[in-house]
């Protein structure tokens, strides 16, 4: 079984330093082959492109643009009448992907609107979700690119938030029957919201193009404390066969560096060669 590939988020990662390209070089010295960023749009594209090179890295994930984060938005593919606006950060976000050489893009779902009854407007938004979705997957194709959906639990970290479950996400894909939309598997929501993780592993694991981990309740190393046992994790996803990247989407609690000890452990143990690093 072959080991698993690691990610460094750099939305998360090393937040002592001030932005991306300082990000992608520590990344880059830490022992990480691939990066991911939710939002990297502040930064041209050739820069990031440049300086992921001179870092030894290839971006593996970037997410659709939020929307207004002013007015509360966070993606919009769901959200009605926001259309125009969707597909015009699916191309800015496409754009950024080709200079980069970013195989999959996160399609963030958004918010149910403000002052809407999520249960009245459910229906809705899933028609104008599976109405972009449908959109996007023929623009990625063209490049060929994978659009992911990333169920976000709706108990802690963001209560209006449209997609909150593998099982919603995985009927939506099913509707949609495109195969260049996949399932993102974030572990720290999926137990929130759902636990049984073996079991919705073993189940989703087949659609799943990308995985993301942190520690549950509070988002830090997966060797932080909390509910979660990586190292089975790990294993199950090893043993299941998964080959795409493992996201490490988590806050460190303390330092960046100090704080990838599970990491070097596991690379220790698997033969990476930068265990002894």
């Amino acid at each position: 079984m072959a080991p698993l590939r690691f990610s460094a988020n750099l939305s998360w990662l090393f937040p002592e330093l001030p932005g991306l390209l300082a990000r992608l070089q520590a990344a880059g010295s830490s022992g990480f082959e691939a990066a991911e960023v939710a939002w990297p749009y502040a930064e041209p594209p050739e820069a990031l492109a440049r300086a992921a090179q001179e870092a030894g890295l290839r971006l593996v994930l970037i997410n659709t643009p939020p929307g207004d984060q002013e007015k509360g938005e966070m993606g919009l593919g769901a959200v009605p009448g926001r259309q125009a606006a969707f597909r015009e950060g699916l191309e800015q976000a496409v754009r950024y992907a080709k200079a980069l050489g970013c195989p999959r893009i996160h399609l963030m779902a958004g918010r149910v609107p403000q002052g809407a009854d999520p249960a009245a407007i459910k229906a809705e938004m899933e028609t104008v979700f599976l109405e972009n979705l449908r959109h996007a997957a023929g623009v990625l194709a063209q490049e060929d690119l994978v659009g992911l959906l990333e169920p976000i639990n709706t108990r802690i970290t963001d209560p209006q938030y449209f997609l909150d479950t593998p099982q919603q996400a995985a009927a939506i894909l099913q509707k949609v029957g495109r195969p260049n939309l996949q399932l993102q598997m974030d572990i720290f929501h999926w137990q929130i919201m759902d636990g049984n993780l073996t079991g919705n592993i073993r189940e989703f694991l087949p659609i799943v193009g990308h995985v993301q981990v942190a520690q549950v309740p509070g988002r830090g190393e997966p060797s932080s404390p909390g509910e979660l046992n990586f190292p089975y994790l790990f294993q199950l996803l090893e043993d299941e066969g998964y080959k795409g990247f493992v996201g490490c989407e988590y806050r460190p609690q303390g330092d960046t560096v100090e704080g990838l000890s599970w990491l070097r452990s596991y690379w220790d143990r698997r033969g990476h060669p930068e265990a002894g690093q």
